[in-house]
């Protein structure tokens, strides 16, 4: 592993060892999850990180005393192979999920004091589960409620390997089923947009489809939230470092990989500045527009297909009080242009006050507004939201931008996602954006990772680690 220092490096060449190697290029989740299977199945792994750490775009920065995360992240007790990755780094007792799925719903539109609802599951089958919740949703007229349901059996009812699908948009699909403006804000973009990034009339059927079959409609407890109770970079770089050290590992941050090429006799060769590391197999496990800069020539049909899928921002809005100003973990909003809102306090180490985040997703008209216009829409916004806000002094307010953040989930993206396995032998691909069949997730990435392992390894003619997540490799 690295020791961080910034001196230049003499150049030197890293040849294959005897036995099957393997090269890692990206150090987020998809990267750490490839660099570990490969690892547990006995192979040599070098895993090159051009940051100063690990995570991709889930991590942790100092900021005074605190430990700030960029952006609030959640996964749901569907998320099986995330939730296997947590388990594998010994990662699990600090992001534990809820017992129970129950989402605060407030709606400043309403009285105060007739502003909460709750999104809430029973211990019962499918779709009973959700009886209860959905019929006593006060967000919702009666009529909205009962149309709800119908579009939610119709959903179900969707066959999610139906390729017209993704040619579809999910907001056409909904009206075409009775749902009105308000069931759209108040219930399908509610979920949807914190998981798509992309409001319904944006976003692919297939994946909406893909996203509430699988949260809300296949087991009762899919859909229970969990989040990290420590900072990200404790999850995802720390101990993700640790677990790499423990297989065996070798772990370069700051190392920006310039070229992957093949070699004469099979092998790769995958260079930084000042070293060149030849391996049996590489995995390109980074975003998709710098994959497309580091294939070879012939490795994909289309790759100019690669610069097609889009981006979409998350914008993360940040305000330190003097005081308590919520009482729950978390809540999501209606009515105003906050979306979700998250009580970050005892994970960033804040001693006094309360340390609030606010998760906006799909934020193409705000990403790059300046933090004071932001400041002058936001903290009226969260005084309407959270009274207690309104006597509470700002001790500190500021913003983060992804403006890459995930993958666009707009209709046709499927056809230009492809698989781990590229048309060059030894040659794979990882990341959220890759065809794994979920939005831009922790779940997905976590599953291309899993699915450029098992592709190189089947190819090397290694056994599968027995303890590996079980992933189908999408198409």
């Amino acid at each position: 592993m690295t020791d961080g220092s910034t001196e230049p490096r003499e150049d030197r060449t890293v040849p294959a060892a005897p036995g099957r190697d393997a090269v890692v290029v990206g150090g987020g989740l998809a990267g750490v999850t490839a660099a570990l299977a490969l690892a547990d199945a006995g192979l040599r792994v070098t895993l090159l990180e051009g940051r100063p750490r690990l995570g991709g775009l889930a991590f942790s920065f100092p900021r005074g005393d605190l430990t700030v995360d960029n952006g609030q992240h959640v996964y749901l007790r569907c998320c099986t192979a995330y939730r296997w990755f947590l388990d594998r780094i010994d990662g699990t007792a600090l992001a534990p999920l809820q017992d129970r799925l129950d989402v605060p719903v407030v709606d400043v539109d309403r009285p105060e004091g007739r502003r909460l609802g709750r999104l809430r599951r029973d211990a019962l089958p499918v779709p009973l589960h959700l009886g209860r919740g959905l019929a006593t949703y006060p967000h919702l007229s009666l009529a909205e409620r009962a149309k709800v349901g119908r579009a939610a059996l119709a959903l179900k009812g969707l066959d999610l390997t139906d390729p017209a699908l993704d040619r579809q948009d999910f907001g056409g699909w909904l009206a075409a089923h009775g749902q009105s403006a308000r069931a759209v804000e108040a219930l399908w973009d509610l979920v949807g947009v914190a998981t798509l990034n992309a409001v319904a009339g944006d976003a692919s059927l297939s994946l909406a489809a893909m996203v509430f079959k699988t949260g809300l409609l296949s087991e009762p407890g899919a859909a229970d939230i969990g989040w990290a109770h420590v900072p990200l970079g404790e999850l995802h770089d720390r101990l993700a470092r640790k677990a790499l050290d423990s297989a065996g590992v070798r772990t370069e941050v700051r190392s920006r990989v310039t070229s992957v090429s093949p070699l004469a006799d099979g092998r790769w060769s995958v260079e930084v500045p000042g070293e060149r590391v030849e391996a049996d197999a590489v995995v390109l496990a980074v975003p998709q527009r710098e994959a497309h800069a580091l294939l070879p020539q012939g490795a994909l049909d289309a790759p100019e297909r690669l610069l097609e899928i889009g981006t979409a921002p998350i914008l993360n809005v940040h305000v330190i009080y003097d005081r308590t100003v919520l009482g729950t973990p978390f809540l999501a909003a209606l009515g105003t242009p906050v979306q979700w809102v998250f009580d970050r306090t005892a994970a960033s180490g804040l001693k006094e006050g309360q340390y609030l985040a606010l998760s906006q997703s799909a934020a193409q008209d705000e990403i790059d507004l300046p933090v004071s216009v932001l400041r002058e829409r936001y903290l009226p916004e969260l005084n309407r939201l959270l009274p207690l806000t309104r006597d509470a002094e700002v001790k500190d307010f500021f913003v983060t931008r992804e403006r890459t953040a995930t993958f666009a989930p707009t209709p046709g993206v499927g056809r230009l996602r492809p698989g781990a396995r590229t048309r060059t032998p030894g040659l794979y691909l990882a990341g959220a954006w890759t065809a794994t069949g979920w939005p831009a997730t922790m779940e997905g990435a976590v599953r291309s990772g899993v699915s450029a392992a098992e592709a190189a390894l089947s190819a090397l003619g290694r056994p599968r680690p027995a303890h590996l997540f079980d992933v189908e490799e999408a198409a």
